[in-house]
Formats: C-alpha cells, sequence, structure tokens
C-alpha cells in the first residue's frame, strides 16, 4: 500500500489529466440522453407474456393503445361532436398512428330499406344539426351494447377517442405529439389523456424533471453538511468533485453502450452523488487525522492506512447493485445494478487516485498543525463532544440496553414484515392531484378503465365453434367486476345476424358466416380483431382496477377458464397489462429475494477474505441485517409497497451500509494491535472513524431525502427507505456492533474504562 500510495503523489499530474480528458470526452456524451419509460421493454424477451403482448403489437396494428376523453355537461351537442372529429381527424393523419375510434369514426351494423346497413355511427360529413337529430343519436347510442359506457359515458358527460400507435413507433414522441396537437386546440370540454403511451411520456417528463431540479438540491445540501463538517473548502469540493465527476462518466458510458434512462436508472446521478462522496470523505478524514512533518509522506502514510477500508466499502457497495445483475428479473433494474456498480468504482477510483494527487498537487495538506493543536481542536469539535464522547460512555457502561434496544426493534418488525404488499401499476406511481393520475381515474370512472386486455383464439375464425367460444368467453369476462365491455370479430357477426332477423347469436353454420363475413370486408376494425389469415382473432377490453391484487386474482380467473375450455381447435391464450403487471408483481418477490441472498452472499466472501477472517465478515453483516428486517417491519406498518423502486432498497441498505461496518472492524483491529486494550481501541474507533461514519450518514441520508420532493411515489418512497436505512446501519455500526465486538473480544481485554 505504501508502493501504491508513493506512486499516486509521484504521478499526481499525469492522474489529473487523465481524469479531465474522461471527464470531458464522457461529458460530450450527455446531450444524446434519452430516456424510456416503457415498463413492458423491461421484460425479458422470451418471457411468454411480454412475447404474447408484443406480438399482438405485430398483429393487430399495435398493442399500445391512448385514450383523449372529451367531458360537457352534454356530449350530444353539435359543437361537441365537432370537436371530437377535430381531434379524431388530427389524430389520424399523426405520424405512428395506426387505427383511431371514436363517436364520429365508429363501425355501425343495422338495417335499412336496402337490407344490411355497415358504415359508421354518424355521418362525418353531416354532423347531427337539430335537437331532434342529436337526440335520435343518443337514444340510438344508449341503446347499442358496443357503444354505452364504451366510446360515451352511461351518463352522458364524457365521450372517449381511443388510438393504436403502430408497434415500431417511437410511442413517446407520438404521445408528446399527440398531447401537443390536442392542446393547442384550446377546447372548452375538459380533455384528459390516458393509456399506457400517455402515461410514458408523463413518466419522461417527470423523471427530467426530477434530474433537473432535484440534482441541484442534492447538490446543495450535501455541500452544505460537508462545510459544517469540515469547516474547510477541501472538506466541500472534493468529495462532490469526485461523486460528480463519476456520475458524469457513468450517463456518459450509458450513452457510449447505446443504454437509455429508465424510471430507475434516473435515480442514478442522485444516488452517486450521495453515495460516491462518502469514499473521499473517509480519505479526507484519514488525511486530516495523519501528521508529519514531510507533507508527502503525511498524504502517504494515511492513503496507505485508508486504501484497504476504502476499497472494501466500495466493493462491498458495488456487490449491493451487482446482485440485482443477477437477481432481478426485469432489465431496468439489471441495467441499474450494472451501472450504478460501475459508477461506485469510478467513485472509488477517483477517491483513492484523484485526491491525493490533487491535493499533493496543489499543496492543500496544512502541515503547520500539530497533533497536539489538532487533538485540543478535536475535544472542542460538536460532534466529537456531544455525540461520539457519550456514544463511547454509553458502551461501555450499559452494553445491556444497546441489545436490549436492537432486540425490541428486531421483534416488532417481524410483525410488520407480514403486512408488506406489492404494487406495479404506472397509476399508482403519480400522486393523487397530478394530472396523469386525475385522466386515469377518470378514465375508471367514466369508461372501465385504460388497461389493455387481449385474450387470443387460434383456430379458423370463420367456424361457430370457434366464434361461440369467443361470445362465451366475453360473457364470462363481463362477469368480472372489474371488466365493464368486451368486443370481438364475433359481436360483430352477432350483431350483422340480429339485423339480419335471425336473432342476436352466432349462425348455425360456417356457409353463413362466410356471406355475413363478405359485408365486413374492407371494414378498418377487422385489422384490430383478426389475422389476415383469419386463423387468430383477439378480444379487446380494458380493465378498470389498478389494484395489484385484482390484477391477480383477475389472472387466475381467467387461466382457470382456459384450462378448462382451450381445445385443440380452438387455443385459447390471454395477456395484456394486468397480465404483465402480475408478471412484474411475482418478479419483485423473487428479484427481492435472490437479489438480497447474493448480496449476502458475496458480502460474506469478500470482507471474510480481505479481514482474513470469516467471522469478522459475519460481525460486519449483523448490523446491516437488523436494519434489514427493521426496514422490512417499517414498510409494512407505513404502507409503502413493494415497487419496482423500494425492491432495490434492500440490496442497495446491505452494500452502502455494510461500509460503516466495515471501517468500524479495520480501525478497531488496527488499533487493538497497536494497544492491546479493547476499551481503548474501541474508543479510538467511534472517536475517529466514527466522526467520518457520521458525516457520511447525514450527507447520504439528506441527499436520498430529496427525493421526498420527487414527483413520482415511487421515488418518494425509495428516497425515504434508502434514508432510514442509513441512519439505521449507522447507528448498528456505532452502537451493536461495538457490542458484538466488546463480547467476541472479551478475553483478549486487558484493562476496564
Amino acid at each position: 500500500m505504501n508502493k501504491i500510495a508513493e506512486l499516486i503523489v509521484k504521478l499526481k499530474w499525469p492522474i489529473i489529466l487523465a481524469v479531465v480528458a474522461l471527464t470531458v470526452f464522457f461529458g460530450m456524451q450527455l446531450k444524446n440522453i434519452s430516456i424510456n419509460s416503457d415498463v413492458l421493454s423491461s421484460l425479458p424477451d422470451d418471457d411468454p407474456v411480454a412475447k404474447l403482448y408484443k406480438d399482438i403489437g405485430d398483429k393487430y396494428g399495435g398493442n399500445a393503445m391512448g385514450m383523449i376523453v372529451l367531458e360537457t355537461d352534454d356530449v350530444f351537442k353539435t359543437e361537441v361532436l365537432e370537436h371530437v372529429k377535430q381531434i379524431t381527424d388530427s389524430l389520424k393523419i399523426t405520424d405512428g398512428i395506426s387505427t383511431v375510434t371514436s363517436l364520429t369514426d365508429i363501425i355501425d351494423i343495422k338495417t335499412s330499406e336496402f337490407g344490411l346497413e355497415i358504415g359508421k355511427l354518424v355521418d362525418e360529413y353531416e354532423l347531427p344539426q337539430t335537437q331532434k337529430e342529436l337526440d335520435s343519436l343518443k337514444a340510438y347510442v344508449y341503446s347499442k351494447d358496443m357503444y354505452s359506457g364504451s366510446i360515451v359515458s352511461e351518463d352522458g358527460t364524457a365521450t372517449l377517442i381511443m388510438f393504436t400507435m403502430l408497434d415500431e413507433a417511437d410511442k413517446q414522441a407520438v404521445a408528446a405529439d399527440v398531447k401537443n396537437k390536442v392542446e393547442q386546440m384550446n377546447l372548452p370540454e375538459k380533455v384528459y389523456f390516458g393509456g399506457l403511451p400517455m402515461m410514458m411520456n408523463d413518466v419522461a417528463d417527470l423523471i427530467m424533471a426530477d434530474i433537473i431540479w432535484l440534482l441541484p438540491i442534492v447538490f446543495i445540501l450535501i455541500a452544505l453538511i460537508l462545510f459544517l463538517s469540515f469547516r474547510t473548502a477541501r472538506g466541500v469540493i472534493m468529495p462532490l468533485l469526485t461523486a460528480g465527476i463519476s456520475v458524469v462518466w457513468t450517463l456518459g458510458l450509458m450513452q457510449v453502450l447505446g443504454y437509455q434512462l429508465t424510471m430507475i436508472s434516473n435515480n442514478i446521478p442522485i444516488i452517486l452523488l450521495a453515495v460516491g462522496s462518502a469514499y473521499t470523505i473517509h480519505v479526507l478524514n484519514r488525511i486530516n487525522q495523519t501528521f508529519d512533518n514531510d507533507r508527502k509522506k503525511a498524504i502517504i502514510k494515511a492513503m496507505a492506512y485508508i486504501f484497504i477500508p476504502v476499497i472494501l466499502a466500495a466493493v462491498t457497495t458495488a456487490i449491493g447493485f451487482v446482485s440485482f445483475v443477477f437477481g432481478a428479473y426485469l432489465t431496468m433494474i439489471r441495467d441499474f445494478g450494472l451501472f450504478t456498480s460501475l459508477g461506485t468504482l469510478f467513485a472509488l477510483l477517483l477517491s483513492l487516485f484523484f485526491v491525493p494527487a490533487v491535493i499533493s498537487a496543489l499543496s492543500l495538506y496544512k502541515k503547520d498543525i500539530s497533533e497536539e493543536q489538532h487533538n485540543s481542536t478535536q475535544k472542542n469539535d460538536f460532534l466529537s463532544s456531544k455525540v461520539l464522547r457519550p456514544l463511547v460512555n454509553l458502551l461501555f457502561h450499559h452494553p445491556k440496553y444497546t441489545l436490549s434496544a436492537w432486540g425490541l426493534l428486531i421483534v416488532l418488525s417481524i410483525g410488520g414484515m407480514f403486512l408488506i404488499t406489492t404494487s406495479v401499476n404506472m397509476a399508482e406511481y403519480f400522486k393523487e392531484d397530478n394530472p396523469t393520475r386525475i385522466s386515469e381515474d377518470v378514465m375508471q370512472n367514466k369508461f372501465g378503465g385504460s388497461q389493455p386486455v387481449f385474450v387470443v383464439f387460434k383456430g379458423d375464425i370463420q367456424s361457430p365453434e370457434v366464434l361461440n367460444m369467443m361470445i362465451k368467453t366475453g360473457d364470462y369476462m363481463e362477469q368480472y367486476p372489474e371488466i365493464s365491455t368486451t368486443q370481438s370479430i364475433a359481436d360483430l357477426v352477432e350483431e350483422m345476424n340480429n339485423a339480419m332477423g335471425e336473432g342476436k347469436k352466432i349462425p348455425a353454420t360456417k356457409e353463413k358466416i362466410e356471406q355475413l363475413w363478405f359485408l365486413l370486408d374492407g371494414q378498418d376494425i377487422l385489422s384490430q380483431l383478426i389475422t389476415d389469415e383469419l386463423d387468430e382473432g383477439i378480444i379487446q377490453s380494458k380493465f378498470a382496477s389498478s389494484d395489484s391484487k385484482e390484477m391477480s386474482d383477475f389472472v387466475k380467473y381467467m387461466d382457470k377458464y382456459i384450462k378448462e375450455n382451450s381445445t385443440e381447435d380452438c387455443q385459447i391464450s390471454i395477456t395484456g397489462m394486468p397480465s404483465v403487471y402480475v408478471r412484474m408483481n411475482e418478479s419483485l418477490l423473487s428479484s427481492q429475494a435472490s437479489s438480497l441472498i447474493i448480496a449476502i452472499l458475496m458480502v460474506l466472501i469478500i470482507v471474510g477474505l480481505m479481514l482474513r477472517s470469516f467471522s469478522k465478515g459475519v460481525y460486519a453483516t449483523i448490523p446491516i441485517i437488523v436494519t434489514i428486517a427493521i426496514l422490512f417491519g417499517f414498510m409494512g406498518y407505513a404502507g409503502i409497497a413493494l415497487d419496482i423502486a423500494t425492491v432495490l432498497v434492500a440490496s442497495i441498505a446491505l452494500g452502502i451500509g455494510i461500509d460503516y461496518s466495515i471501517h468500524v472492524i479495520t480501525h478497531f483491529n488496527h488499533s487493538l494491535k497497536e494497544t492491546g486494550d479493547i476499551n481503548k481501541a474501541l474508543e479510538d474507533t467511534i472517536m475517529i472513524s466514527g466522526k467520518a461514519i457520521v458525516i457520511n450518514v447525514v450527507s447520504v441520508a439528506a441527499g436520498f431525502l430529496v427525493l421526498l420532493f420527487s414527483q413520482m411515489v415511487p421515488l418518494q418512497n425509495f428516497g425515504l427507505l434508502v434514508a432510514l436505512s442509513m441512519i439505521g446501519s449507522g447507528l448498528g455500526a456505532l452502537t451493536l456492533l461495538p457490542v458484538v465486538l466488546i463480547l467476541a473480544n472479551r478475553k483478549k481485554q486487558i484493562t476496564v474504562k
């Protein structure tokens, strides 16, 4: 370590120039940052639910369904119909949109004096003008199941315009274009935007907004804490500089490798700013504690000591993130783990090489302060005299109280663990007063939700057996409270048969079906419901609830039916957003368990190897495992669900929180070898390393608490939980771990304080 430290001081200028060059290169890549808020893309390509959902998009003109609701006192007014037509026409010529369905452009099947007539519900070129015509349209709409509650709300105060995006379209760009066009119309009605593509666009906007205004707040807050802690410009600038450079390198590397920011990886800058500064804090703290008349020798001595504990702390933190690469099911979580771990290693390298190089090059080490002067200052230091000294006295005189307090917290937390729920619905990621959340509520209340459901039927679509199975399945689906309406080719055939006077049913023979089918040729709606080869068709529907349990119950409800009714001639399968969300929900639980187990095992092995003692590896993990247990209990009692953001917390808490234990054990071992006195070793550890730990805990926790001001609910919960885990793991390292070390080393104790 001495040789490496000497080399760093010797090569200080090449190191500084290399860091500057890399920062400029990666900084230039930041202009290309893009955001991917599509949750579906985070499912692996070989996932059966995701694959079937994507197949729907390929075969039926897209699976991404956007919705626009116009709300007014009465939909059946000429000016309202004109506005519906205006939006419909605009959507039809928007690039990336394949189909549009609205009150002014929807298929209608009826009889006339000329026989069966298939056309549009209203003539878009001659909209109803008189009150009599409007009343007639209203009566007709409410007489048809395919319109009432589907295209017009049952109370007549809202109408729905649905559009489907092409599968290959840039959905976020199309959604932004649609929203911009409609807003520029300045319509007098209340306008709501819903559906997954519109939510994806809103999420992307919120992600960028969070980065733009939260990152500076984190920066300023950590700077303030560092200033109050170190009282020097170096103590503020160096930790923030290394953390900032690691952020630039990480985001720049993401762009070079073709990765996008997601609703998870947008946390990376804030995490690295909070976590990346930690290693520099420990380096600076050790340099401050090392004295020598020769500036270079002092820096070399400090770096030789701090190298191993800082490397160990960073490696274990990186392991917490890397565990997602191996343990997570969703690709967005795996990508997050990969790049956050790389960012952590960047921060480590900068702390160990760049920081001492800058201090040495710019002569920032104050050699004129003697060790006696420093110790005198330390005695009057608030943190040392008011926090750490009382803590030392408490541990030496009342160790049983410490163990009892932690034991009580664990017992209470066990009950909370059983109350934890899961949540993956994107609508719940927005605050209740957010326009997107309000729009989703309107969709649910007026039109049965915005989450598409697709039931796929493989077989001869023109056969009575398959069409009757579609009708039977649609009826079965509508018995479920969260499904209000369904639509399939079978419904159209029934409507046509009824219009012909044969009753609302599927004709008994294929020949009669083919005769009716001939009249449907050329209708736009066919491409949305059947394949060109007529060997596959779908039922389209919408699911109303955003509750994870409701979605899970519905999928089970349908799976049971499909298993009982699917045959070789009519193979049935289901997909859609409830199925996708249930799949993601299941993956959250498995990801939480697997990533946490992987992280704990890897940390145990690495800490044990580097400290050359498996038992010390176990000691180091005790405080953080206890903290994680308490964290889960808190989530249960506080009603914080396990979602795509909070599922990260336990492994992150393990990776970051273990650092504090490592610094305590490393310092304790070093002091114990020098003094042979366990109490003196523990006192030195808490008074010296404890100061850096407290500063670190406060700065990291404060950085994450800034996420409470995020516009997205999961990120608010994420910030709160990580902050609590940092406080818990810091307290554990400074209270629970010392008691464990006292008990483990009691035979070595020479003197009693």
